[in-house]
Protein backbone atom coordinates (compact mmCIF):
# COMPACT_ATOMS: atom_id res chain seq x y z
CA UNK A 1 0.00 0.00 0.00
CA UNK A 2 1.46 3.40 -0.98
CA UNK A 3 2.47 5.77 1.78
CA UNK A 4 -0.02 8.69 1.73
CA UNK A 5 2.67 11.09 2.95
CA UNK A 6 4.79 10.38 -0.12
CA UNK A 7 1.89 10.79 -2.54
CA UNK A 8 0.06 13.77 -1.13
CA UNK A 9 -1.43 16.75 -2.85
CA UNK A 10 1.86 18.66 -2.77
CA UNK A 11 3.59 15.80 -4.57
CA UNK A 12 0.89 15.81 -7.24
CA UNK A 13 1.15 19.59 -7.67
CA UNK A 14 4.94 19.49 -7.96
CA UNK A 15 4.75 16.60 -10.39
CA UNK A 16 2.17 18.42 -12.53
CA UNK A 17 4.29 21.59 -12.52
CA UNK A 18 7.37 19.68 -13.59
CA UNK A 19 5.42 17.95 -16.34
CA UNK A 20 3.92 21.24 -17.56
CA UNK A 21 7.36 22.81 -17.87
CA UNK A 22 8.81 19.67 -19.44
CA UNK A 23 11.38 19.00 -16.73
CA UNK A 24 9.81 15.90 -15.19
CA UNK A 25 12.46 13.21 -14.85
CA UNK A 26 11.67 9.75 -16.11
CA UNK A 27 12.34 8.32 -12.65
CA UNK A 28 9.81 10.66 -11.01
CA UNK A 29 7.25 10.03 -13.73
CA UNK A 30 7.55 6.28 -13.24
CA UNK A 31 7.28 6.71 -9.48
CA UNK A 32 4.13 8.82 -9.92
CA UNK A 33 2.50 6.25 -12.18
CA UNK A 34 3.44 3.27 -10.02
CA UNK A 35 2.25 4.72 -6.73
CA UNK A 36 -0.58 7.02 -5.92
CA UNK A 37 -3.97 7.63 -7.39
CA UNK A 38 -4.02 8.42 -11.12
CA UNK A 39 -7.19 10.43 -10.52
CA UNK A 40 -5.29 12.77 -8.17
CA UNK A 41 -2.66 13.46 -10.83
CA UNK A 42 -5.27 13.86 -13.57
CA UNK A 43 -7.39 16.31 -11.57
CA UNK A 44 -4.33 18.24 -10.44
CA UNK A 45 -3.10 18.55 -14.01
CA UNK A 46 -6.48 19.70 -15.32
CA UNK A 47 -6.86 22.22 -12.49
CA UNK A 48 -3.37 23.60 -13.00
CA UNK A 49 -3.91 23.92 -16.76
CA UNK A 50 -7.15 25.80 -16.11
CA UNK A 51 -5.38 28.10 -13.64
CA UNK A 52 -2.66 28.75 -16.20
CA UNK A 53 -5.22 29.72 -18.85
CA UNK A 54 -7.08 32.00 -16.43
CA UNK A 55 -3.77 33.57 -15.39
CA UNK A 56 -2.83 34.30 -19.00
CA UNK A 57 -6.24 35.82 -19.68
CA UNK A 58 -5.94 38.05 -16.61
CA UNK A 59 -2.43 39.16 -17.60
CA UNK A 60 -3.58 40.04 -21.12
CA UNK A 61 -6.55 42.00 -19.77
CA UNK A 62 -4.25 43.85 -17.37
CA UNK A 63 -1.80 44.66 -20.16
CA UNK A 64 -4.63 45.93 -22.38
CA UNK A 65 -6.05 48.02 -19.56
CA UNK A 66 -2.65 49.58 -18.83
CA UNK A 67 -2.11 50.22 -22.54
CA UNK A 68 -5.40 52.13 -22.69
CA UNK A 69 -7.19 49.75 -25.03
Amino acid sequence: MPDPKKNGLLTAVLSALAAMFGVQSDRNRQKDFSSGSPLRYLLTGVLMAALFVVGVILLVRLALMLAGA
